[in-house]
């Protein structure tokens, strides 16, 4: 590995002798050679052959890694490079140690391990982590050893941008994933419903109607709508599409002179809430548990918008004629025939907290880890969608086109995708926006009413008076 690529490097330089002259150097030094030959003639007898064979072992290192379900992509994707990074250092014995946790605990174990100093050299960060972990002080930044690295073009602008904070990189977003509409061919042909119908925002409501009168009593729900604690990630789309934002800059910030404010109760905000607001009246219920596709591939829907993780759910063996039973529309409903859509991405970065005692060999595992000839195969075998264009436009999609049903649907939606604000309040935003939704599926409040109660928390959080 080059200098260009270390955290940091070390160059020794000799100084001159001063008033030492040459000959008084050449007498002290021959004196030093003879007392050390001595002393090795003298102590050689008690050098056994475990002493030697120890001073000869090549260097030990063991890096540790946080990771969030599910193993076996890890296991799969760790395997691979860090053959790779044997390879490149055969001096060297090095080892992976990783925990793989589920993702309701990886945030809170992380930041209690980064909080404690505790020295960790790799961990998967959600993107909406990422502003509070750079804050906090608890990553590396990247941003020089990037731009020597020099792969940044390779990867789709929001995926990239996706991992920089205040201007600098901190994560690598490594695969992500897209919201898009996916239904039961043959649900939707018994109650008589195009799959056209859907694609614009009254189309989807009446098509919800006509399939409830067609599936009374048969223990089937016409259309999915997420009520769980990720609500706010099913509306955001509706928001982008309609050109607002979940939040801006403004000036005029008590402490910060310019910063982030909730723009998120615009009257595109409202627009896309009632829209939300609009299902609940047609008898679309909120569903507050989530079990992230498996009640799509159960039967239990007959339309659901989901991530494209959803193919996990059913067997491998099934996704070669997937497409005969389950359809696939790329987009988020529109308001009108003719507007563009919008949805979101997700996925994992790769960053290395600021505890890591071995930055350098990390930063080399983790540019190993998203090469295109590690990566690729991972996608292909759990079916997620790549960051990278050489991955997604390249050589490699062919396989990936082969064995991911719609797969070149789903890599067309990288267009339209957005990411969430990669800021330290973000969380607490979110939970500000999801109790606004709450308050409309209830009753409680109008999405105008909600929205605006939400934002002055929101303002507040941001540190505005």
């Amino acid at each position: 590995m080059s200098k260009s690529n270390s955290f940091r490097d070390y160059s020794f330089t000799e100084g001159s002798a001063g008033n030492m002259s040459y000959g008084y150097f050449s007498m002290n030094f021959k004196l030093i050679l003879i007392l050390g030959l001595i002393l090795v003639i003298l102590i050689a007898p008690s050098l056994t052959p475990f002493t030697i064979a120890q001073a000869q072992q090549p260097r030990q290192v063991t890096l540790t890694a946080i990771v969030a379900e599910p193993k076996d992509r890890w296991d799969t994707l760790f395997a691979d490079a860090l053959a790779k990074l044997r390879e490149r250092h055969p001096d060297m014995t090095i080892n992976i140690d990783y925990r793989v946790l589920p993702y309701a605990d990886t945030r809170k174990q992380i930041l209690t391990a980064m909080a404690g100093r505790t020295p960790i050299d790799l961990i998967s960060v959600d993107q909406i982590w990422l502003g509070e972990f750079a804050q906090g002080k608890f990553l590396s930044d990247l941003s020089n050893l990037v731009q020597s690295w020099n792969r940044s073009s390779d990867w789709f602008k929001t995926n990239w941008d996706g991992g920089i904070y205040n201007g600098k990189v901190y994560g690598i977003w490594a695969w992500t994933d897209v919201r898009s509409m996916w239904y039961w061919k043959d649900l939707l042909n018994q109650s008589g419903v195009n799959p056209d119908s859907l694609k614009t925002w009254n189309g989807y409501i009446q098509a919800a109607k006509k399939m409830e009168n067609s599936f009374k009593d048969k223990g089937i729900q016409p259309i999915h709508l997420v009520g769980a604690s990720h609500s706010p990630d099913m509306w955001y789309p509706y928001l982008w599409m309609l050109g607002g934002k979940i939040v801006e800059q403004k000036s005029g910030h008590p402490q910060k002179g310019t910063y982030w404010f909730p723009a998120y109760n615009s009257t595109e905000g409202v627009k896309a809430l009632e829209f939300l607001r609009d299902q609940v009246r047609a008898g679309i219920k909120p569903q507050i548990t989530h079990f992230w596709g498996q009640e799509f591939a159960d039967k239990k829907f007959a339309v659901m918008l989901e991530g494209s993780w959803l193919l996990g759910h059913f067997p491998r063996s099934e996704w070669k004629n997937l497409d005969k039973n389950v359809g696939m529309i790329p987009m988020f409903p529109v308001p009108k025939e003719g507007d563009a859509s919008a949805t979101m991405m997700g996925g994992w970065m790769l960053a290395i907290p600021e505890t890591s005692s071995n930055k350098a060999l990390s930063w080399e595992l983790l540019t190993i880890m998203v090469q295109p000839d590690v990566l690729a195969p991972m996608l292909e075998k759990y079916g997620y969608l790549p960051t990278q264009k050489p991955i997604a436009e390249g050589t490699y999609s062919t396989q990936l086109n082969s064995t991911i049903p719609y797969y070149e649907q789903l890599i067309s939606m990288l267009s339209m995708g957005h990411s969430r604000p990669s800021i330290a309040e973000y969380p607490q935003i979110a939970d500000n926006i999801r109790q606004a939704i709450d308050e409309v599926y209830l009753g409680v409040k109008e999405p105008k009413q909600a929205l605006d109660d939400a934002a002055k928390k929101s303002a507040q959080v941001l540190g505005w008076s």
